[in-house]
């Protein structure tokens, strides 16, 4: 018997202490190995909902840099943009379009001259709910300028703090009649959540200005919010699908995302409407747009960086059916024989991924710095689609990948929906994409606890012979109400729940070859959906109880699934427990998974078959997740559920069986 350093740990004990232990468990785990599970099976879904890109990931502090803020896209394709969205403006200040540095973005504005020497000119940019300043952290920022009549100019940035105090600055000399780029960088003194930036003009000679930038120096990549990527990296995930979700499709076709907006140099991206900014009136953001400077391009370099699979997601040529009338669907959605520009869109995305740098969508993806291929396997077309217009549209597609990229497999969808409650929608789709011969089918599900649960066996008794399953977007919502602060649908209950019905994704790998949680990203400030999966605010990242139940799947994945039943039947939810079992042969470790939705500890005996023994008890590990059913981890109590990893435990050895003591709601992961 294995027996603690002092007795039991800590938590186990205190733990065990709340209720008497239940009858004990019989589970059979059977070592021969079974179907592989892919490299795929945990990874992330990145939709820029709730501030996600601009105000989150992407590290750029300015909004609306280039002045294309506020920007209205008609359903014509026609645009009205210009403004100064998100500037406060002093002294003689002026928008202009002539002769711009960015054809595609082509407003600036003119500082000039306000004729007395006591006033000042100048602009002032607060950021998305302020810049995060930390002390002792370089800021680069820079700018596109010119001078009026070709004379010698000058302009100061300042960082100023929340209390309004000048916090550094910095002048910058402007020569010449030309556009040119000029940078500067400032480091903070202190630690300010809600810092802003201030552009004045020193000197009598006007100045122009474009894409005024300002960008943290830790900054990954120089473009990316390093905590952020760095809670990312710690997930391990296997695949990576963008750029959503909704946004894929927009309110409308002219507002949907187009990846060729996303590439080239960023100072000449078109600004793009988001459709979250006005899709719910009671939590408005009217500000927010979608700059692109996070883009194709980029998602594409995390991916390589993540060691994800890239899943980019393209419009199949249907408006967001939510918001569209499909009664309308000829002046609402792309007529099937009008589909060959969104083919070719698909087809020219491969090309850039993976194409030679002759090729031209080769030689773009070669100048933006990256010859080598990305080696893209995947993509999808269509999002939450659904009815016989998604599939005629979606046939278009599927013939002209498999012509030209028969290697790709191509992501479909099975609708918004993972039942049939509102229709036959689900059937309708599955039928469909097994028709269509699709490789994976989308599954989303957001659902509360009960759901979650009763779906424990949810694949069991998927057909093994048509496509695989990709639950491309699920959480668990709880019933129950949330708690006061932004984070508080995520909850440890909702993250208990997803962790069991993920006992069912293992268990059926088979059939599942990719799941990601959704939405990735949240700002305390700038939500609209939750639950999700990383919260943030200006300067710091909150790990959810949510983010550790798929960073322990992510982490212990393994390679091949394992058979584990009591009474030849597989653990779904009988006396509160679930459990799934994996065989890692990269490590030579079996791992089983238990989760104990229920209220009083369970004591388990774990049976090996075809080993003679297990190893000794010091090389046997625990990690366990435990909290409050209502407890959550927010910016001020980033700790209240975290993983525990366990140096000592009760754990009872012989030959072949181990038993051990899995606490009342808690997710439990051993590795033998």
């Amino acid at each position: 018997m294995r027996k603690s350093k002092r007795c039991a740990s800590l938590l186990i004990a205190s733990l065990l202490c709340a209720g008497s232990v239940q009858a004990q468990h019989l589970y059979l785990v059977n070592t021969k190995s079974g179907a592989p599970i892919q490299p795929t099976m945990y990874g992330i879904f990145f939709e820029d909902i709730n501030f996600g890109a601009d105000g989150g990931l992407y590290a750029e502090l300015v909004e609306n840099r280039s002045f294309e803020a506020p920007l209205h896209i008609k359903p014509s394709g026609e645009r009205v943009s210009g403004g100064l969205q998100g500037w406060n403006v002093f002294g003689n200040v002026e928008i202009r379009k002539d002769k711009p540095a960015f054809d595609r973005n082509p407003n600036y504005v003119t500082l000039n001259d306000d004729g007395h020497r006591e006033k000042q000119t100048g602009i002032e940019n607060h950021g998305y709910f302020g810049m995060g300043m930390k002390k002792g952290l370089d800021y680069r920022f820079s700018v596109y300028a010119r001078t009026r009549g070709g004379q010698k100019a000058k302009i100061r940035v300042e960082l100023v703090g929340s209390d309004n105090e000048v916090m550094t600055r910095k002048s910058i000399d402007v020569n010449g009649s030309e556009w040119k780029k000029y940078s500067a960088e400032l480091t903070s003194p202190r630690t300010d959540a809600k810092a802003f930036m201030r552009v004045y003009l020193e000197g009598a000679t006007s100045v122009d200005l474009d894409h005024v930038s300002l960008f943290p120096g830790d900054a990954w990549n120089g473009l990316l919010r390093a905590d952020l990527v760095q809670d990312l990296k710690d997930l391990h995930p296997g695949v990576f699908r963008f750029p959503g979700g909704c946004i894929v499709e927009g309110t409308d076709l002219a507002s949907r995302y187009q990846w060729k907006e996303s590439v080239g140099p960023v100072e000449n991206r078109q600004m793009n409407e988001n459709r979250w900014n006005y899709t719910f009136p009671h939590r408005l953001f009217p500000n927010y747009f979608q700059s692109y400077g996070l883009g194709f391009y980029e998602f594409f370099l995390l991916s390589e960086y993540l060691g994800s699979e890239a899943l980019p997601v393209l419009s199949v040529g249907l408006s967001c059916q939510f918001q569209n009338d499909d009664k309308d669907a000829a002046r609402v959605h792309v007529a099937v024989d009008n589909l060959q520009s969104y083919i070719d869109d698909a087809l020219d995305l491969i090309e850039f991924a993976n194409g030679d740098v002759t090729t031209k969508w080769g030689k773009l993806r070669a100048d933006m710095g990256h010859p080598a291929p990305f080696n893209l396997k995947l993509i999808g077309v269509g999002n939450e689609q659904w009815g016989p217009l998604y599939p005629e549209r979606l046939e278009k597609f599927v013939t002209a990948i498999r012509a030209k990229y028969p290697n790709i497999k191509i992501v479909g969808s099975s609708g918004p929906s993972p039942d049939d409650k509102d229709g036959k929608q689900f059937t309708y789709g599955w039928e469909q994409m097994t028709r269509l011969k699709a490789d994976l089918v989308d599954e989303h599900f957001y659902r509360d606890q009960d759901w979650f649960m009763e779906n424990v066996t949810r694949y069991d008794n998927y057909s093994r012979k048509g496509p695989k399953v990709f639950a491309g977007e699920y959480a668990c919502h709880v019933k129950e109400k949330a708690l006061p602060t932004p984070e508080g649908k995520n909850v440890f209950e909702a993250a208990l729940a997803e962790a069991a019905v993920m006992t069912g994704y293992e268990r059926n790998a088979d059939v599942v070859h990719m799941a990601t949680y959704a939405p990735l990203f949240a700002h305390v400030e700038g939500w609209q959906w939750r639950p999700d999966l990383i919260w943030m605010d200006n300067l710091t990242t909150v790990r959810t109880p949510n983010y550790y139940v798929q960073q322990l799947y992510s982490c212990n994945a393994g390679t091949n699934v394992l058979s584990l039943t009591e009474n030849k039947q597989p653990v779904t939810g009988q006396d509160g427990l679930c459990a799934s079992a994996v065989y890692d042969k990269n490590t030579k470790k079996y791992i089983v998974k238990i989760v104990n939705v229920g209220d009083q500890p369970q004591e388990i005996k774990l049976t090996f078959k075809g080993m003679k023994a297990l190893p000794s008890a010091e090389n046997i590990q625990l990690t366990t997740l435990h909290g409050d059913l209502m407890s959550c981890n927010t910016v001020k109590n980033k700790k209240a559920v975290m993983p525990v990893e366990h140096a000592t435990f009760d754990i009872v050895l012989d030959k072949n069986t181990a038993t051990v003591t899995v606490p009342a709601k808690t997710f439990a992961v051993y590795k033998f």
